[in-house]
């Protein structure tokens, strides 16, 4: 279940020194279409994320940017396609989290994920959502997890599909949590996962705010917790998972734009540029606010070091659990 119809039309509706020789390519860049992919259908948070950095794009560039949805094989295809493609600046990838995370998941790659992209800019953050059906016995996490431990392996815990950031974070807290409960993945928020929680057939779900948000605010769903280190501030009374009783625990996920490697790097800090200027604008920040991200954006550097530090939090979790996706 994702946002209403006219939140989703509401969002859509929306330096560096260069080594002596180099052309100045971003005097002229972007002289044509630009193509913005993301590797998941039309309507997601992703997509709807996607659109809103692209209108604001196209709005300072007076240029067009097309977003182009490649979903499929774990949002592969599309990294795949912007890890080919020529390093000019005209195809750029939106991703969720580190593109770090997908030497973890599978076995093959048809890309290094390493080497293969240039980090542009943070587009923003947000946490994941703990949340339980109206009807269920449990009013804080603390609650649930107590009754986990005395029922273990009792319990149903369901993900939007199997790698996904809210299944990484339900793992993480499993684990931090001290309990074992039963692992349910879907193939997405809108496939059959939210029918079943809400006909009562899973005790708890965890997924993103841009799933999540609006069935919280409205108490369709029964919210116990926010992954992130800090309470979300669209959502003040819901405590964080470490508040809640499991010292330590922090997932914040977010959106992220790549180019290929070898972008030139005046191409790199003019899109990074124009990017903190649309993330800044209070439109754009109410855009992504109904979306339940934070907009925020990064330097090159910073958004690396936000890679490298995703990575290294996930790789135990991943070995731990089991995790691959073939």
């Amino acid at each position: 279940m994702g946002l209403s119809r006219r939140k989703a039309l509401e969002l859509a509706g929306g330096a560096a020194l260069l080594p002596f020789g180099r052309p100045a390519f971003a005097d002229t860049y972007p002289s044509r279409v630009v193509r913005l992919f993301v590797g998941f259908p039309p309507g997601g948070g992703a997509d709807l994320a996607t659109r809103i950095v692209a209108n604001g794009l196209s709005e300072i560039w007076r240029q067009q940017v097309i977003v182009e949805n490649r979903p499929g094989a774990g949002a592969r295809i599309a990294l795949d396609t912007v890890a080919h493609a020529p390093a000019d600046g005209y195809q750029l990838l939106l991703a969720p989290g580190s593109p770090l995370v997908q030497a973890l998941l599978f076995s093959t790659l048809t890309f290094d994920p390493a080497t293969d992209f240039a980090p542009v800019s943070l587009v923003g953050t947000y946490p994941n959502i703990i949340v339980v059906p109206n009807a269920s016995p449990f009013h804080t996490l603390g609650d649930l997890i107590a009754h986990a431990k005395a029922h273990p392996g009792a319990m149903s815990w369901a993900s939007p599909g199997i790698g996904s950031v809210p299944h990484l974070a339900g793992e993480l807290f499993r684990y931090r949590a001290g309990i074992e409960i039963t692992h349910v993945p879907y193939r997405g928020a809108n496939q059959g996962l939210m029918s079943d929680f809400l006909a009562g057939r899973l005790d708890l779900v965890f997924n993103t705010t841009g799933s999540l948000l609006e069935q919280v605010r409205s108490k369709q769903v029964s919210g116990l917790a926010v992954t992130s280190a800090k309470r979300f501030p669209d959502l003040p009374d819901l405590p964080t998972v470490s508040e809640a009783g499991v010292a330590g625990y922090d997932v914040s996920s977010w959106y992220a734009i790549y180019a290929p490697a070898k972008t030139p790097a005046d191409v790199i800090a003019k899109i990074n540029a124009d990017m903190t200027t649309i993330l800044r604008d209070p439109s754009i920040k109410e855009k992504f606010k109904l979306l339940g991200v934070l907009s925020q954006p990064s330097s090159p550097r910073e958004l690396t070091a936000m890679n490298v530090a995703d990575a290294a939090l996930w790789e135990p979790v991943v070995k731990e659990a089991n995790i691959k996706v073939e």
